[in-house]
């Protein structure tokens, strides 16, 4: 069964999208997170959940 890892990131009304996406692309690369929901408010702000496996080692014998 997988598991997952969550992540909640607030970007507030006057983020940029260029700095928005740049912010979410660090965060995909160097942290292997990807996009699970995001939602943009009336007044411009953003909630941004993002996701990644947890890998977890199994005994072999």
């Amino acid at each position: 069964m997988l598991e997952y890892s969550y992540l909640v990131l607030y970007l507030p009304r006057g983020t940029s999208r260029d700095t928005a996406r740049r912010i979410l692309t660090e965060h995909a690369e160097y942290g292997d997170w990807e996009l699970d929901r995001l939602r943009l408010y009336p007044d411009g702000s953003r909630r941004v959940q993002l996701r990644r496996r947890i890998i977890r080692a199994r005994r072999t014998f």
